[in-house]
């Protein structure tokens, strides 16, 4: 396997984040000028959350979530790479990871169903642990 197979996930992965950071602010935008608001309206640290509808809000805290756990991704795949232990397992999870990550912001940014965002957010948090642990192990053993 070519290891640079992993880097597909890890890009689409970050094309995610470009896609909810461009739909973060077309929401937004389309709030403050629907609403006439001046820049000094929302001066004040946290003001713009306070007063934006889910509608707004939703694809602003989905944008943050995109810098938690996939981070973990981020460097899991680079370690990988870098000790040339991809093989059809990790790609495979990580190809589960961003498919489960798109799905919960997809939902997360839209309709908000919170259960199923919830389970679609545990499946893909599974798939990184799942790295985690298995390069973990591989690296204890070897040791």
């Amino acid at each position: 396997m070519k290891q640079a197979a992993i880097f597909s996930p890890f890009f689409a992965t970050m094309l995610l984040t470009l896609i909810v950071w461009v739909y973060m602010y077309i929401r937004r935008i389309s709030f403050i000028t629907t609403n006439k608001l001046r820049p000094h309206d929302l001066a004040i640290p946290g003001k713009l959350a306070d007063i934006s509808p889910p509608s707004v809000s939703n694809p602003s805290d989905n944008f943050k979530n995109l810098f938690e756990i996939p981070v973990l991704f981020y460097v899991l795949v680079l370690y990988l790479f870098i000790t040339k232990q991809v093989d059809g397992i990790y790609l495979n999870a990580a190809w589960m990871f961003f498919w489960f990550r798109t799905l919960h912001s997809a939902v997360h940014c839209t309709f908000n169903a919170v259960m199923l965002r919830f389970y679609l957010y545990l499946a893909a948090t599974l798939a990184v642990w799942f790295i985690v642990i298995r390069a973990a192990l591989i690296h204890l053993s070897s040791s």
